[in-house]
């Protein structure tokens, strides 16, 4: 039997369990864990259970995670570590659905492996030009396609979908808690909005009570929060006010009951009735309701007495009795503060104040967002010119909401909405200007102008950039020094842009003038 054969034997069905969670072909995947981690046998494999060659990020580390020193592309790199190889495959699939760079894959069917890995090549996946190739010929000599077959027949008959992970995970990977937050996160929960009063989001010129927590998301499975949960509301009207919804039930010792409602989903894979398990999948997030901004799970929680009596209490105090049970360290995050944190106090966990983090600062708030899931931005990476777009946004942010004059709360909340719009806006320091903000699009940073006299949309060049990161990272510089330094640098864009504008006006003037003489 091939070496490749004996791979195939072993993990087989660790490919086809994150075919089923996540609709990525079982062959592709094995044939990148035949060829990453030479069927087994690789340096990373033997001591780290690494099958993916998957670099350990800053996050990875800050979270705990495990690493080993190896040399590959360049000498002494950081890569994971984990407890088994069925980490290693979850890990892999989790790579790949939450990177943008691969997004584009799983628009694709789950039993293309060419289209696959085409676009692992294309994304960078690998530096060889001949990957996607290497991988069909092992895919095709060892007729991996059978694997992909088989999922997609047992899911057409189970009626299952791909891509919610709605199957359990069994690949050699230990089942630690009945208790579970609402979505999966590997460092925080960021809740946008948080229980009790606040200005209507669709009329600013009203406040509202707000009974519930919103979550940011993206197009991700919601989940069961407890065992031996209970369907009792299952909502598809994608109009109505909170747009699909789903309600699950549990019940406690003394009568009580906690209802747990998910709103605004893209769509539900449970129905009245069904009972559920924490972690399960109840459907997927979106932006369905006619009161709703843009796409986040709004999660509210009501308390049912034994008398009857019931309310909607703040979701912070539920998640807090969620994380004392299960064990969940993650942090529930809305402008730095863990929301969860009073409600831990009061029930004696954190008092020491090991377990409960305090307020962070504003500009530390935004690193830490910059550097999260939520992001999708990895902030210090290793790529220096990333590295230098991203410590320029967070410190032209600081520097732009300092002259605003924002109050500490505001501050905190707008470095949310720039962090999660990756825009600055840089009307403080432009009063005259209808427009000035910087977008940061993946490795690009976009200045967007408009003076009155001209507007345009440019990317900043690394000698700008620079020019930016010294200005603002110059500790020897008072913050109106380094206000003036930056407003200098965008009026020298602005100013060679208009003259570029007047130059291309001038020859088309003249062309027009040409033109006009030889139809004469």
């Amino acid at each position: 039997m091939s070496r490749n054969q004996e791979y195939v034997n072993q993990y087989a069905e660790y490919a086809m369990e994150q075919m089923r969670r996540y609709g990525i072909p079982a062959s592709v995947t094995l044939a990148q864990g035949i060829c990453e981690s030479s069927n087994g046998r690789s340096e990373l494999s033997q001591k780290g259970n690494n099958h993916f060659g998957i670099k350990a990020t800053n996050s990875w580390i800050k979270e705990g995670g495990q690493y080993l020193i190896y040399t590959d592309d360049k000498p002494d790199e950081k890569f994971c570590k984990y407890e088994n190889v069925g980490e290693s495959y979850e890990h892999h699939s989790k790579f790949l659905v939450e990177n943008k760079r691969y997004a584009n894959l799983f628009q694709l069917s789950p039993d293309d492996y060419k289209g696959w890995t085409k676009g692992l090549q294309s994304a960078g996946y690998a530096s060889s030009k001949a990957y996607a190739s290497t991988l069909n010929n092992i895919i095709e000599s060892n007729n991996l396609q059978k694997y992909d077959q088989m999922v997609m027949q047992e899911m057409k008959v189970t009626g299952k979908q791909f891509g919610v992970e709605q199957s359990e995970r069994t690949s050699n990977i230990k089942s630690e808690s009945n208790y579970s937050f609402p979505v999966k996160r590997s460092e925080f929960m960021l809740v946008t909005s948080p229980f009790g009063n606040r200005r209507d989001p669709l009329d600013q010129s009203r406040q509202q009570v707000h009974k519930g927590i919103d979550i940011q998301t993206k197009h991700e499975a919601v989940l069961a929060t407890e065992d031996n949960g209970k369907v009792i509301k299952a909502n598809s009207n994608a109009n109505s006010d909170g747009g699909k919804s789903v309600t699950v039930e549990y019940s406690r010792n003394d009568g009580s009951k906690y209802q747990c409602t998910y709103m605004h989903l893209d769509s539900i894979t449970v129905k009245e009735g069904d009972v559920v398990k924490a972690g399960q999948a109840l459907g997927i997030s979106g932006n369905t309701g006619s009161r709703t901004t843009g796409e986040h799970l709004h999660f509210g929680v009501k308390a049912v007495y034994s008398d009857g009596v019931s309310r909607d209490i703040d979701p912070g105090a539920y998640l807090a009795e969620i994380a004392q049970k299960g064990n969940i360290s993650l942090q529930v995050l809305c402008n730095g503060k863990d929301i969860t944190a009073q409600y831990k106090n009061n029930m004696g966990v954190g008092t020491d104040g090991k377990n409960v983090e305090p307020t962070l600062s504003s500009e530390d708030w935004m690193k830490k967002l910059l550097s999260s899931e939520d992001s999708g931005i990895n902030i210090g990476h290793g790529d220096p010119i990333i590295e230098i777009i991203m410590t320029t946004f967070t410190s032209l942010m600081a520097l732009a909401l300092q002259i605003d004059q924002k109050s500490e709360s505001e501050k905190m909340q707008a470095m949310t909405d720039a962090a999660l719009n990756k825009r600055i806006d840089l009307s403080s320091l432009f009063p005259t200007f209808k427009e000035c903000n910087i977008e940061v699009q993946g490795e690009k940073s976009i200045i967007h102008v408009n003076n009155g006299n001209i507007a345009f949309s440019h990317e900043l060049t690394k000698a700008e950039l620079t020019r930016l990161y010294q200005t603002l990272n110059n500790d020897n510089k008072t913050e109106e020094d380094k206000s003036r330094g930056i407003v200098s640098i965008v009026n020298n864009i602005v100013l060679s842009k208009q003259l570029s504008q007047n130059y291309q006006n001038g020859i088309d003037n003249s062309n027009k003038q040409q033109e006009s003489i030889q139809l004469k």
